[in-house]
């Protein structure tokens, strides 16, 4: 059982940092030279799917940690 939560958390956790990755802050260094977009604007399609899919991974993570730590007592 340790085996499939351990196995388990990787594989997420290795999600989690792609998913990260994955997202467009979009600010950089382009604030520093006038190009920074300060307006508010809406997330849509993959880009909303991609927060929801990291908050999710980040939820099932800590779960998975925890559960883990549980069953090493």
């Amino acid at each position: 059982m340790n085996k499939i939560i351990a196995i388990s958390t990787i594989v997420v956790s290795i999600l989690l940092i792609i998913s990260i990755l994955l997202q467009n802050r979009g600010s950089g260094l382009s604030g520093t030279f006038g190009g920074d977009m300060s307006g508010y604007y809406t997330r849509r399609g993959f880009e909303k799917f991609l927060i929801s899919f990291s908050i999710a991974l980040s939820f099932l993570f800590i779960v998975l940690s925890i559960w883990n730590l549980f069953l090493a007592k």
